[in-house]
């Protein structure tokens, strides 16, 4: 019988998907790492971190233009605490081509490293690219903070109230958003922040301490 000319291909196609699925997926030592700190696995969590950061490394040697290893990588640096290479990561993606995701990372480790105004500008930035992103919500939530420690009271009101009219499930940021209210004197809303507070964590002692406060 004639050996089949097509064998070689499909046997190099097979070849190619497995070798493909052996190769380390960074999005999913990513996703993997932030579901074991969910869980209060920090270290294991940590290793899977630096587990993506590397074979993002590999696909940046293989492709200097790969946005989505840029992405992850800049992702996992924040994680992991590394500020200062995160936004070098992210610096240099820019370079290549704009994306809103790394813009939104590069604001978050200017936020870490306190230069807060570098930090707003590009968490402006990444609020008009991409209006409805992933992490819009935390990104009104880090233009508040800075706004906060400014005291630009008034304005770190309306950047958290559009955090938590997103995300209202996060006990931290309607605290953050009764303490402004309580600042400039509006009991009231401050009142309600608190008490959306500790309904989402009862034993929250700050938001209870300032309920308490504003009711006297």
């Amino acid at each position: 019988m004639k050996r089949s000319v097509f064998l070689p291909a499909l046997l190099l196609a097979v070849l190619t998907v497995l070798s493909a699925q052996d190769k380390p997926d960074a999005l999913k030592l990513y996703r993997n790492g932030r579901d074991l700190d969910a869980i209060g696995r920090t270290q294991d969590a940590k290793a899977s971190y630096y587990q993506a950061i590397e074979v993002c490394k590999q696909d940046l040697v293989a492709n200097p233009k790969n946005m989505e290893a840029y992405t992850i990588g800049g992702w996992a640096c924040i994680r992991l605490g590394l500020y200062k290479e995160a936004v070098d990561v992210c610096l240099e993606a820019l370079k290549i081509s704009p994306d809103s995701r790394i813009t939104e990372t590069l604001a978050e480790g200017y936020f870490y490293l306190g230069n807060y105004k570098e930090s707003l500008k590009n968490m402006e930035r990444y609020i008009d690219a991409a209006p409805k992103g992933e992490r819009i919500s935390t990104a009104y939530f880090f233009v508040g903070e800075i706004y906060r420690m400014n005291k630009q009271f008034n304005r770190a009101d309306i950047a958290y109230s559009a955090a938590v009219y997103l995300e209202p499930a996060i006990s931290l940021w309607w605290y953050r958003l009764g303490t402004v209210r309580e600042t400039v004197g509006d009991k009231k809303g401050a009142s309600e922040a608190y008490q959306r507070a500790t309904r989402l964590k009862p034993d929250f002692k700050e938001a209870n301490e300032g309920l308490s406060r504003v009711r006297t």
